[in-house]
């Protein structure tokens, strides 16, 4: 996984991995979800990789957007 820049420094997110129909989310507290195409949608997905490149805005849009839409959580 690729640490998250979180350049406001008011993020939960820790780390994340993107495929390409998927992003896998790592928070502070430990927690890993699987997001996919699947449980989010594409739109949804492909917005989230683009904050998580950019370093800001993916804690607040997946609170905001997508709440419980990950497939699983792997830990």
């Amino acid at each position: 996984m690729e640490r998250y820049r979180d350049r406001d420094g008011d993020s939960g997110v820790y780390a994340y991995e993107i495929g390409a129909d998927f992003i896998r989310v790592q928070f502070e507290d430990g927690g890993v979800y699987l997001y996919t195409y699947a449980s989010a949608g594409s739109r949804n997905i492909e917005h989230m990789k683009n904050l998580a490149r950019s370093g800001d805005g993916l804690n607040a849009f997946i609170t905001r957007a997508v709440r419980k839409g990950y497939e699983r959580k792997e830990r």
